[in-house]
């Protein structure tokens, strides 16, 4: 049997395992896939050596590229990684979170055009920002970092323009942005705020995300995080970040096993995941 799981630290109540389970059923593959909570990928490289592959979450992102033995073209163009696969005992990573965000995007009617807010500087982040500047090469794109980190967020910005030189990148911070008077076409969260234990915490205030016409949290549990919560009830487009988890696993299976899926299955799938979310989030 093969052996597959998703690192990250903490892991909590990860969806991965209720995913990618359903999606080697679907392939009629038996595989086991569980979820390990690792808080040194260097301290665990010969553990990760023994599975036939795995998928990186929170907040091992860009430090799992230091025991990889090779990358994909875009895993090394975006600097981030999320899926790796064990090709005869050497790790390759590749990056599936920037076009598992844009098909979730597209799912409901938005994507990389107008301007973006985007929240973060981690590897979700660099990820999904990347997707951007390929997918749209005059990306509109404010990157809205904590003080003290406005360092990380201009290499963000050296990376991007680099991908992309005709990007209009911008840097801020949350107290400055939280006074802004910008209009965006659509805001993504990649920070973690919000998240299991810590829910019912917005990364910005409600008067931030009036100014964005559409609003996507790349936290899914719980499944409506309070992000989430202030834009619907405003009346704004809202994207749940379940759908990028279940459409970044699916192209993971795609790499792994060059899977294919049929459209109808991958929608139950997000469905079912939301109720399995908001599931085990209620019991806890």
């Amino acid at each position: 049997m093969k052996k597959f799981a998703v690192i990250g630290h903490p892991i909590g109540h990860t969806m991965s395992p209720f995913i990618h389970k359903r999606l080697f059923s679907l392939s009629g593959i038996e595989a086991e896939y569980v979820a390990l909570d690792i808080p040194t990928v260097y301290d665990s490289e010969s553990e990760l050596c023994k599975l036939d592959g795995f998928n990186v979450t929170i907040p091992h992102k860009i430090n799992i590229i230091d025991i990889l033995d090779e990358l994909d073209d875009k895993a090394k163009a975006f600097g981030s990684v999320n899926t790796v696969y064990n090709e005869n005992g050497k790790l390759k990573g590749f990056t599936t979170d920037g076009v598992g965000c844009l098909k979730a995007l597209r799912n409901h009617g938005s994507g990389f055009d107008g301007k973006l807010l985007i929240l973060g500087n981690g590897g979700a982040a660099r990820a999904i920002a990347s997707e951007a500047v390929l997918t749209n090469s005059g990306a509109d794109i404010t990157v809205c970092v904590r003080t003290g980190s406005e360092g990380k967020g201009e290499e963000l910005k050296s990376h991007l323009l680099r991908l992309s030189p005709n990007a209009k990148i911008t840097v801020t911070d949350y107290v400055t942005e939280t006074v802004n008077n910008t209009h965006y076409d659509l805001l993504i969260n990649t920070t973690s705020v919000g998240m299991y234990p810590n829910a019912g915490i917005s990364p910005v205030p409600k008067s931030v995300v009036e100014r964005c016409d559409a609003v996507f949290d790349c936290v899914y549990n719980p499944g409506e995080t309070e992000l989430l919560k202030i834009a619907a009830d405003l009346g704004r487009t809202v994207i749940p970040g379940i759908e990028m988890l279940v459409f970044q696993a699916v192209a993971a299976h795609e790499y792994w096993y060059n899977a294919k899926f049929d459209r109808e299955d991958i929608m139950k799938l997000c469905t079912d995941s939301a109720s399995e979310t908001e599931r085990l989030f209620r019991k806890s």
